[in-house]
């Protein structure tokens, strides 16, 4: 069977499992101040929205935890297919949802979907791509959900024109066309060699390395290379003990399973997907309402889908701890500023738009720097956390435990996800503005952990990265590590052209 080898060919089909987590985004932000939904589930309070929201969060949990020992079985082809149809299952009970319970199982089993494939895809990705641009490869896996997020919107507010039910109905059916085209092009792809050298499938390993990197060449220099060192990795990882959830906590792995967890965590932390998730309460808050607030909501989501594209472009030069570091101060910096703004300029209201979620508003000059500042703050957003933590976690973990420590550090992200969601409905009604002051401690605790804690992964290879944490080398003289690919390929070259040089002299 044909299979594609354009890595971007295969990202650009692949990451449409991101994009099914953007999709679940905006089918629950875009609908949430409308009245046809408050109507049909009858005014859902702070508490119960947010276990709504969140319920997709918890599903995703239970997905992330499952994905690693799916991946491992099974394969991370086939895992990715098999999350397919669950979304598909998931998006036809949600849209013929009759009540709140109703919903909450459709999205419940989504989010069992989207747990799967935000952990395997960027270790699949991880996988096949070349070290070279293996970020920008990855990091595709961010943009993807940014796309979701925005066709999701326009489509949900296309939808809203619709009388009844069936305008949310007919947003939260369509969303299942995106995973039968995922399903279908993975009969197309190959499997990781990664993967299928851990299942001492050494031949297809080698001819699957060769597809992606020199048309079919066995005998390239790049990728005979490239196989050495995942058959001295995997010799390595086979005089090992039995892989276990509690192998990432010992003493070889303990440090790099703690830098996974965190970095998800952070990144749920800095208060990336309150924007995402309850755009359309922010902005209520702002003194925006009705259509201006959706077309407001959806500059957002086009200015994080820029970003991140500007961020795929360069990732592989300036590397990931930059945009840690940098990316984290400046979004503490506009926490705190939304945090200010609202304290001093804000009142109490009894509610916006029939929503009694909401109950404080800033309004004039105020309310429009809010909104500066929360367009400011998914920009960084976007250029800097949003995709590096993705691709980070898909890079730290070695062969034997990749699969397990990214399913468990993505559930980490997912378990943070589920708490901020159920978390933020109530907090925006009790305690309105210090909302933002909570979000902005947390990310300069970001800053100060990555700073010390994560090391450079740019530029090397998954293997190298290994030696990184078993040498022990401090994060932040990481940078300074230099790949030996390279000169790996140039010996390759060398010692090829010299054989040939003696068959001629032989002839």
């Amino acid at each position: 069977m044909y299979q594609f080898s354009n890595i971007y060919v295969l990202a650009a089909f692949g990451t449409i499992g991101g994009g099914l987590f953007g999709f679940d985004i905006s089918s629950m932000s875009a609908w949430i101040g409308t009245k046809v939904y408050l109507d049909y589930f009858d005014h859902p309070d702070e508490n119960l929205q947010g276990g709504i929201t969140a319920s997709m969060s918890a599903g995703s949990w239970f997905g992330a935890l499952a994905a690693g020992w799916m991946s491992d079985r099974f394969g991370r082809k086939k895992t990715l297919m098999f999350a397919s149809l669950i979304w598909i299952i998931g998006s036809v009970i949600t849209l013929s949802a009759q009540n709140v319970g109703h919903l909450i199982a459709g999205r419940v089993i989504n989010g069992f979907c989207v747990g799967i494939t935000s952990s395997q895809t960027p270790v699949y990705l991880a996988e096949l791509a070349n070290k070279n641009i293996r970020g920008r490869v990855v990091g595709i896996q961010q943009w993807a959900i940014e796309w979701g997020i925005l066709i999701m919107f326009f489509i949900s507010y296309g939808c809203s024109f619709i009388d009844g039910p069936h305008a949310f109905r007919l947003a939260w059916g369509i969303q299942a066309i995106p995973a039968l085209i995922l399903f279908g092009a993975l009969f197309f792809f190959p499997e990781s060699p990664r993967w299928l050298a851990s299942k001492d499938r050494w031949d297809e390993a080698l001819q699957v390395l060769a597809h992606l990197h020199s048309g079919g060449n066995i005998h390239d220099p790049v990728v005979q290379a490239e196989f050495e060192e995942i058959r001295e990795s995997q010799a390595i990882a086979n005089e090992a003990k039995a892989v276990s959830w509690m192998g990432l906590f010992g003493p070889d792995m303990w440090r790099r399973t703690v830098v996974g967890l965190f970095a998800q965590i952070w990144q749920q932390l800095l208060g990336g997907n309150v924007m995402m998730y309850y755009i359309v309460y922010v902005f209520q808050m702002a003194g925006l309402t009705g259509n201006i607030n959706l077309i407001s909501s959806s500059i957002q989501y086009v200015i994080f889908l820029v970003t991140t594209v500007v961020t795929l472009a360069c990732i592989d030069k300036i590397g990931r701890r930059p945009l840690f570091v940098y990316g984290g101060i400046a979004m503490g910096v506009l926490n705190f500023c939304v945090a200010g703004l609202m304290a001093n300029y804000g009142h109490s209201v009894d509610g916006v738009e029939g929503s009694s979620n909401i109950n404080w508003q800033v309004t004039g000059k105020p309310a429009k720097a809010i909104i500066a500042c929360t367009y400011l703050f998914v920009a960084v957003y976007g250029f800097t956390w949003a995709p590096s933590t993705w691709i980070y976690v898909s890079e730290i973990f070695p062969l034997k435990y990749r699969a397990k420590g990214v399913g468990l550090a993505t559930s980490a992200n997912w378990a943070f996800n589920f708490a901020l969601a159920y978390f933020v409905p109530p907090a925006f009604h009790n305690i309105q503005w210090r909302t933002y002051i909570i979000f902005g401690v947390f990310c300069f605790c970001g800053v100060v952990h990555s700073y010390f804690m994560f090391p450079e992964t740019c530029g090397k290879t998954l293997e190298e990265i290994d030696a990184i944490f078993e040498e022990n080398i401090p994060a932040w003289k990481s940078a300074k590590v230099e790949s030996k690919l390279d000169t790996r390929v140039h010996e390759i070259e060398a010692k090829t052209a010299g054989v040939h040089s003696e068959e001629v002299e032989k002839a």
